[in-house]
């Protein structure tokens, strides 16, 4: 081996991906404590009542951030089914009444005293874990039918099936989506996954189809001008808040719609605040950020030294991007409407500890994946010095 083909190696180690999508999370986390601390004085809680919840949940975020950072993965996989127990019994636990906490017709909180924890949330993380430890330990049998893709397609339908019947089909949904994108890339093939597609779109199409309320929603979402008092009142809200704020925003705690006319303007549209007080710029500057971080998680993917370290991580970048793409699909009226947090910015202390978990990992791989280049550059080096 030559010296230079171990330069490269070494080059690499001065581009830190990791780093930078954890530099571009505390960016989002910032401006979304901004908004909070702008709109506080409007909530019927009381002044910064959102605030306040949102610092302990960025300081516990921070909190398990580190300790996912310094967990050992390759030994955590050990626990890899148990983990996914666990979680599909707490999913299962939220369906039963008097434990499971309802709330607007919907089953997915549990109470921990006054504390609400959205099980769905990390069952999501659940999934992306045991399915890349399955995946990994067969990988020579992906090509296989039955061990290759239906054992993985049922673990993916087990953990959806028990969210659909909460009912929360977007989480749903973006699970079915994570799994199939994991499945994929470690080597499925298409002719089993083209018809699992067809087939999870006319379920879902099925059930939209025989809930009154999601088809309401849909077919308001399709006049939204029409249905503007009724089944659109928040996306037409939404869109009145960017016109409202046009380039350079009506300013910091001028907005109206954050005024109780908007509802979940803390939570799920808390990006059409963010349009109607910081303006165009900003929203703008909120998409690119999100794209920074899929493109350094795909350049950080590039090190990765085996298939369960690449399919956690590109499961974990999934959770991440997708779950923004609808969000922001929703509050721009591009998707119908559909209750998810955007990352790191809405309030909520499942979503930002869940988010807190996967920058934690981005930085926990970086940390291992970047020894084990020097390992390499080691052994090249003594190889050359030969």
């Amino acid at each position: 081996m030559s010296p230079a083909s171990v330069a490269p190696s070494r080059a690499s180690l001065f581009v830190n991906p990791a780093a930078l999508i954890a530099v571009c999370c505390i960016g989002l986390t910032i401006l979304g404590l901004t908004i909070l601390f702008s709109a506080s004085a409007s909530f019927r809680q009381g002044p910064y009542f959102y605030l306040n919840k949102q610092l302990i949940g960025v300081f516990l975020a921070g909190v398990v951030c580190f300790v996912a950072s310094r967990v050992n993965l390759d030994y955590a996989r050990r626990y890899a089914w148990w983990i996914a127990g666990i979680t599909l019994f707490l999913l299962v636990l939220v369906l039963i009444p008097h434990i499971g906490i309802e709330v607007k017709g919907s089953r997915r909180w549990l109470g921990l005293g006054p504390v609400r924890v959205q099980v769905s949330e990390f069952a999501k993380l659940g999934l992306v874990f045991c399915l890349a430890h399955y995946l990994a330990l067969n990988q020579t049998r992906i090509a296989e039918l039955t061990r290759g893709y239906l054992y993985p397609l049922a673990i993916i339908g087990a953990f959806a099936g028990l969210i659909v019947l909460e009912p929360d089909f977007g989480t749903a949904a973006l699970v079915v989506v994570v799994g199939l994108t994991m499945l994929f890339l470690a080597g499925a093939k298409w002719r089993y996954i083209v018809p699992t597609v067809a087939l999870v779109v006319s379920a879902f199409t099925i059930l939209v189809v025989n809930n009154p309320n999601r088809l309401r929603r849909f077919l308001a979402f399709l006049d939204v001008e029409g249905n503007k008092q009724g089944g659109t009142y928040q996306l037409y809200q939404a869109l009145a808040a960017y016109a409202a704020g046009g380039t350079d925003g009506a300013g910091l705690g001028q907005g109206r719609q954050q005024l109780n006319f908007l509802p979940e303007a803390h939570t799920d549209f808390i990006f059409a605040v963010i349009g109607e007080e910081l303006g165009l710029w900003f929203t703008l500057g909120v998409v690119v950020v999100f794209a920074v971080i899929f493109i350094a998680g795909l350049v950080h993917l590039r090190r990765a030294p085996n298939l369960f370290h690449f399919l956690l991580v590109v499961g974990c970048l999934m959770l991440i991007c997708l779950q923004a793409i609808v969000n922001l699909g929703v509050v721009t009226g591009v998707f119908p409407t559909k209750g998810m947090s955007l990352p790191f910015i809405s309030a909520g202390l499942s979503n930002l500890l869940l988010m807190g978990l996967l920058v934690g990992i981005f930085l926990n791989t970086q940390r291992t994946w970047g020894r084990a280049v020097l390992a390499e550059d080691s052994r090249a080096m003594r190889e050359v010095s030969v």
